[in-house]
């Protein structure tokens, strides 16, 4: 049932299951990565069909709910979904990443910045909301993580908008942005990106810029200092990460930060954190967020 990519959290741009993470929490958040992992290789696999790729995500999503379902070939969905019944956390937020990738499965182009926004609904939004939960943190913070949570989606998108498009016929650059700048999917078929591709690209930036606003208030307002301590890192990895791709190209390379750079920056963010909150009280959760990028 799953087919395996072989990559795992360390392959991440972004802190999976960190030692930030309380260590009574983290099984969880390792098993909640490999559910996730494992779905996500199904449907980026180039070897199956759409509809093989959408009757397998369907058997991980039925196991994820029915203890009937349960089989070999879907291990991680059964112990996730133990993970929900020993904690009482709603099945949506693995449930919400299947409607994600069952679109990955059949969708590869995006009409609009809004309904690539409607994409990472599912496809980056549970994540933030499980460990919210899983924190025990306040509802009213889902907005700051799904912006948070979204930025980190776009991001990645951007960094692998090449292999995305040669090895899936995936792309996530909006489709109205690429015809008004008199470009079309073309464009990363070519060593660098032209003028035209280079404006779309940092509009989309500027769209992630205007998510990490409301993203970098999270942190201030968690309970959990750990797991502020964790988004502040997060947030300050994607800050960083947004500026790299504002000065590179990433269709002439692939734009990431060294390992010892994304530790360094992750340790200010998070050292910077930690300080702050020594400092002072942390901000209201129930505070309002502004709207995020539209």
């Amino acid at each position: 049932m799953e087919t395996p990519s072989g990559k795992w959290a360390q392959d991440e741009n972004f802190p999976v299951g960190s030692r930030l993470i309380a260590p009574a929490l983290r099984p969880h958040v390792v098993r909640y990565y490999a559910f996730a992992r494992a779905i996500d290789d199904i449907a980026d696999n180039p070897d199956l069909d759409p509809d093989d790729k959408v009757a397998r995500l369907d058997a991980f999503d039925r196991a994820l709910v029915d203890p009937a379902a349960d089989a070999p070939g879907v291990a991680k969905a059964r112990a996730l979904r133990q993970t929900f019944h020993e904690l009482d956390l709603p099945a949506d937020h693995g449930r919400d990443l299947i409607v994600a990738f069952k679109q990955d499965a059949t969708k590869g182009r995006y009409a609009d910045w809004s309904e690539l926004l409607g994409y990472c609904r599912y496809s980056a939004e549970p994540v933030g909301r499980f460990l919210l939960d899983l924190h025990g943190e306040d509802r009213a913070l889902w907005p700051y993580s799904d912006a948070l949570c979204t930025a980190l989606q776009v991001l990645n998108h951007l960094q692998d908008c090449v292999p995305d498009y040669q090895k899936l016929d995936r792309v996530y650059l909006p489709q109205d942005w690429l015809a008004q700048a008199g470009e079309d999917v073309r464009a990363l078929e070519r060593a660098q990106s032209s003028p035209a591709l280079r404006r779309v690209i940092d509009r989309c930036l500027a769209g992630t810029e205007e998510l990490l606003t409301p993203a970098g208030a999270l942190a201030g307002r968690l309970r959990s200092p750990r797991l502020a301590a964790e988004s502040a890192a997060i947030v300050r990895i994607a800050q960083v990460l947004t500026g790299e791709l504002y000065t590179r190209d990433p269709v002439a390379e692939r734009v990431v930060l060294s390992k010892p750079r994304k530790a360094l920056v992750a340790l200010g963010g998070a050292f910077g954190m930690m300080l702050r909150r020594w400092r002072g009280p942390v901000a209201d959760p129930t505070a309002p967020v502004r709207e995020a990028a539209s």
